[in-house]
Protein backbone atom coordinates (compact mmCIF):
# COMPACT_ATOMS: atom_id res chain seq x y z
CA UNK A 1 0.00 0.00 0.00
CA UNK A 2 1.18 3.21 -0.87
CA UNK A 3 0.89 6.38 1.11
CA UNK A 4 -0.13 10.04 -0.41
CA UNK A 5 0.09 13.40 1.42
CA UNK A 6 -3.13 14.33 2.34
CA UNK A 7 -4.54 17.78 4.45
CA UNK A 8 -8.31 18.80 5.56
CA UNK A 9 -9.61 21.61 3.66
CA UNK A 10 -13.25 22.95 4.42
CA UNK A 11 -13.49 19.34 6.11
CA UNK A 12 -12.57 17.59 3.26
CA UNK A 13 -9.01 15.52 2.42
CA UNK A 14 -7.49 17.19 -0.25
CA UNK A 15 -4.75 14.88 -1.95
CA UNK A 16 -1.71 16.22 -3.76
CA UNK A 17 -1.02 12.61 -5.34
CA UNK A 18 -2.64 10.99 -8.11
CA UNK A 19 -3.96 7.97 -6.69
CA UNK A 20 -6.98 8.39 -4.64
CA UNK A 21 -8.29 5.82 -2.83
CA UNK A 22 -8.80 7.06 0.92
CA UNK A 23 -8.38 3.59 3.60
CA UNK A 24 -6.71 4.94 6.68
CA UNK A 25 -6.08 8.26 7.94
CA UNK A 26 -2.58 8.99 10.59
CA UNK A 27 -0.39 11.41 11.25
CA UNK A 28 3.34 11.30 10.58
CA UNK A 29 6.01 13.54 11.70
CA UNK A 30 2.82 15.89 12.10
CA UNK A 31 1.50 15.36 9.07
CA UNK A 32 -1.86 13.57 7.90
CA UNK A 33 -1.16 10.74 5.53
CA UNK A 34 -3.99 8.35 3.62
CA UNK A 35 -3.68 4.81 3.13
CA UNK A 36 -4.62 3.72 -0.84
CA UNK A 37 -7.16 1.02 -1.13
CA UNK A 38 -10.44 0.35 -2.54
CA UNK A 39 -12.86 1.40 -6.00
CA UNK A 40 -12.94 4.73 -6.66
CA UNK A 41 -15.73 6.87 -8.19
CA UNK A 42 -15.69 10.24 -9.79
CA UNK A 43 -18.26 12.56 -10.24
CA UNK A 44 -18.33 16.21 -11.85
CA UNK A 45 -19.74 18.85 -14.08
CA UNK A 46 -18.88 20.24 -17.94
CA UNK A 47 -20.66 23.60 -19.13
CA UNK A 48 -21.15 23.16 -22.85
CA UNK A 49 -21.73 27.22 -22.94
CA UNK A 50 -21.82 27.88 -26.37
CA UNK A 51 -22.31 24.23 -27.53
CA UNK A 52 -25.65 23.46 -26.40
CA UNK A 53 -29.58 25.00 -28.17
CA UNK A 54 -31.17 24.52 -25.60
CA UNK A 55 -31.43 25.07 -22.30
CA UNK A 56 -29.40 22.38 -20.89
CA UNK A 57 -26.20 23.68 -21.24
CA UNK A 58 -24.23 21.59 -18.50
CA UNK A 59 -23.60 17.79 -18.06
CA UNK A 60 -23.93 15.36 -15.50
CA UNK A 61 -20.75 13.63 -15.78
CA UNK A 62 -19.32 10.23 -13.52
CA UNK A 63 -16.46 8.10 -13.83
CA UNK A 64 -15.91 4.74 -12.49
CA UNK A 65 -12.56 3.32 -13.51
CA UNK A 66 -12.12 -0.30 -12.35
CA UNK A 67 -15.51 -1.05 -14.31
CA UNK A 68 -15.26 0.75 -17.54
CA UNK A 69 -18.12 3.41 -16.66
CA UNK A 70 -18.88 6.66 -18.40
CA UNK A 71 -21.73 8.86 -18.09
CA UNK A 72 -22.40 12.02 -18.86
CA UNK A 73 -25.95 13.54 -19.44
CA UNK A 74 -27.52 17.13 -20.31
CA UNK A 75 -28.82 18.94 -17.66
CA UNK A 76 -30.23 22.29 -16.70
CA UNK A 77 -29.24 23.71 -13.56
CA UNK A 78 -26.66 26.12 -12.24
CA UNK A 79 -23.30 24.22 -11.23
CA UNK A 80 -23.74 23.59 -7.17
CA UNK A 81 -26.90 22.51 -8.53
CA UNK A 82 -25.62 20.41 -11.05
CA UNK A 83 -23.02 19.38 -8.52
CA UNK A 84 -25.46 17.45 -6.64
CA UNK A 85 -27.39 16.09 -9.28
CA UNK A 86 -23.92 14.36 -11.03
CA UNK A 87 -23.42 13.11 -7.08
CA UNK A 88 -26.93 11.56 -6.71
CA UNK A 89 -27.12 10.21 -10.48
CA UNK A 90 -23.98 8.43 -9.42
CA UNK A 91 -24.92 6.86 -5.89
CA UNK A 92 -28.76 6.02 -7.97
CA UNK A 93 -26.51 4.17 -10.42
CA UNK A 94 -24.72 2.50 -7.46
CA UNK A 95 -27.68 1.83 -5.85
CA UNK A 96 -29.26 -0.43 -9.08
CA UNK A 97 -25.96 -1.80 -9.32
CA UNK A 98 -25.12 -3.17 -5.73
CA UNK A 99 -23.55 -6.82 -7.69
CA UNK A 100 -20.58 -4.48 -9.20
CA UNK A 101 -20.04 -2.46 -5.99
CA UNK A 102 -20.33 -5.60 -3.17
CA UNK A 103 -17.92 -5.79 -0.50
CA UNK A 104 -15.62 -3.26 -1.76
CA UNK A 105 -15.16 0.37 0.01
CA UNK A 106 -16.13 2.76 -1.73
CA UNK A 107 -14.14 5.78 -2.52
CA UNK A 108 -16.37 8.87 -4.25
CA UNK A 109 -14.07 11.95 -5.19
CA UNK A 110 -15.53 15.17 -6.97
CA UNK A 111 -13.59 18.46 -7.68
CA UNK A 112 -16.27 20.47 -6.63
CA UNK A 113 -14.28 21.62 -3.11
CA UNK A 114 -17.81 23.63 -1.73
CA UNK A 115 -20.25 20.75 -2.24
CA UNK A 116 -17.26 18.42 -0.79
CA UNK A 117 -17.44 20.62 2.22
CA UNK A 118 -21.06 20.47 2.91
CA UNK A 119 -21.07 16.89 2.78
CA UNK A 120 -18.84 15.94 5.09
CA UNK A 121 -20.13 19.34 7.20
CA UNK A 122 -23.55 18.43 6.96
CA UNK A 123 -24.36 22.19 6.30
CA UNK A 124 -25.57 23.92 3.01
CA UNK A 125 -27.34 26.94 2.04
CA UNK A 126 -31.19 26.52 2.41
CA UNK A 127 -31.64 26.01 -1.52
CA UNK A 128 -29.60 22.88 -1.38
CA UNK A 129 -31.07 21.52 2.11
CA UNK A 130 -33.37 18.66 0.04
CA UNK A 131 -30.07 17.65 -2.12
CA UNK A 132 -28.02 17.31 0.84
CA UNK A 133 -30.33 15.81 2.62
CA UNK A 134 -30.74 12.91 -0.54
CA UNK A 135 -26.72 12.66 0.00
CA UNK A 136 -26.77 11.95 3.29
CA UNK A 137 -29.66 9.24 2.93
CA UNK A 138 -27.40 7.55 0.79
CA UNK A 139 -24.64 7.80 2.80
CA UNK A 140 -26.81 5.91 5.81
CA UNK A 141 -27.46 3.21 3.05
CA UNK A 142 -24.06 3.19 2.09
CA UNK A 143 -20.66 3.07 3.58
CA UNK A 144 -18.64 5.59 1.33
CA UNK A 145 -15.78 8.19 2.39
CA UNK A 146 -16.11 11.90 -0.32
CA UNK A 147 -13.07 13.71 -1.08
CA UNK A 148 -11.86 16.06 -3.17
CA UNK A 149 -9.53 15.94 -6.57
CA UNK A 150 -8.56 18.53 -9.12
CA UNK A 151 -11.01 19.19 -12.12
CA UNK A 152 -7.69 18.30 -13.98
CA UNK A 153 -7.44 15.02 -12.07
CA UNK A 154 -10.83 13.98 -12.30
CA UNK A 155 -11.88 11.10 -14.85
CA UNK A 156 -15.57 12.10 -14.93
CA UNK A 157 -14.70 15.49 -16.71
CA UNK A 158 -11.02 14.31 -18.05
CA UNK A 159 -12.43 11.41 -19.79
CA UNK A 160 -15.64 13.39 -20.85
CA UNK A 161 -15.02 13.03 -24.68
CA UNK A 162 -12.59 9.93 -25.35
Amino acid sequence: MAFCNARRVRGAFVFSDNDLQLDKIGLQNGREFARIRGMNCYFGIYNRDGEAGDDKKMLVCFSIPEVGINFKAPFAGEELHTEYASLLTLLEFIELNQKLFQGKELNIYGDNLDLIGQINEKTCQYEYSQLLGKVLEYKEKYTYSIGWIPKGQNPAVRNLFD
